[in-house]
């Protein structure tokens, strides 16, 4: 029978051999994370939205929007009114669009419409978070894409509303026109924090 530790030292001092209740377990050096790789890693991440966020644009404004005009005798969609619009423009509109236009238009908001905004939202933080490392500077980046989605996926709903109404009502165009300026501005506003978060980057590392 073997015998236990304390035995082993009662007969043999301080020469006797321990062994060792759990064997050390060998290091896995590929398993070591560093804030470089880390780093590394987040860019990558921002790379993959910057280029899903500009693809969902060009999709989105460029292509499908602007498509649709097709089915509105030429009359822009909302989404793509930088200054806004009036109730009689969205009158002009509905009459132009059929029920069946008009539900293309909605599925459009409910998928590219909604996943555009998410993208660049994520994607702008995830930027400004990597390059800008003081806090009260980072959330001041962060406020306009943070914003941005909000109102973009608001002004989704509130157009859909305004349009499907035979007769629309004044406040509720009056709401969908501003989100939309309001969406524009927070775009451009986003896309100016996000230079401005790159260059600070830029800075810090030449610093580093």
């Amino acid at each position: 029978m073997a015998k236990t530790p304390a035995q082993r030292i009662r007969k043999h001092g301080a020469k006797a051999a321990v062994p060792a209740s759990h064997p050390a377990t060998p290091v896995n050096p590929t398993t070591n994370r560093t804030p470089a790789k880390a780093e590394s890693n987040g860019k990558l991440v921002v790379i993959a939205g910057v280029v899903a966020s500009v693809f969902l644009f060009w999709y989105l404004h460029l292509l499908t929007l602007n498509q649709m005009t097709q089915l509105s005798n030429g009359l822009a969609m909302p989404d793509s009114l930088i200054g806004g619009f009036s109730a009689d423009y969205v009158q002009q509109l509905h009459t132009a669009m059929n029920d069946d236009a008009r539900g293309q238009l909605g599925y459009i908001h409910k998928t590219a419409g909604t996943l555009f905004p998410l993208i660049f939202g994520f994607s702008w933080l995830l930027l400004v978070g990597i390059n800008v490392s003081r806090k009260a500077l980072r959330w001041a980046l962060w406020a306009a894409p943070l914003a941005f989605a909000a109102v973009r996926l608001w002004g989704n709903v509130a157009i859909d509303a305004a349009l499907a109404q035979a007769t629309p009502d004044a406040g509720q165009v009056a709401v969908a026109s501003t989100l939309t300026v309001l969406g524009w501005v927070l775009f451009l506003l986003s896309l100016a924090g996000g230079v401005a978060a790159v260059f600070l980057g830029r800075r810090r590392a030449k610093r580093d």
